[in-house]
């Protein structure tokens, strides 16, 4: 079934890599998160829905 959102698919996955990658870093996945989504362009509850 393809996806019909706004996103495309490879943005999605190299997302939810690069917060799984930073979770560490960031000191907790929410952090990861909100630094994600700043520097790629979704919001934070989009990039954590993805996450999920």
């Amino acid at each position: 079934m393809p996806n019909h959102g706004k996103y495309p698919d490879e943005l999605r996955e190299r997302t939810v890599r690069m917060v799984l990658d930073r979770g560490h870093e960031c000191g907790s996945q929410w952090a990861a998160i909100c630094s994600v989504a700043e520097k790629l362009g979704p919001k934070p509850e989009t990039v954590r829905l993805w996450v999920r």
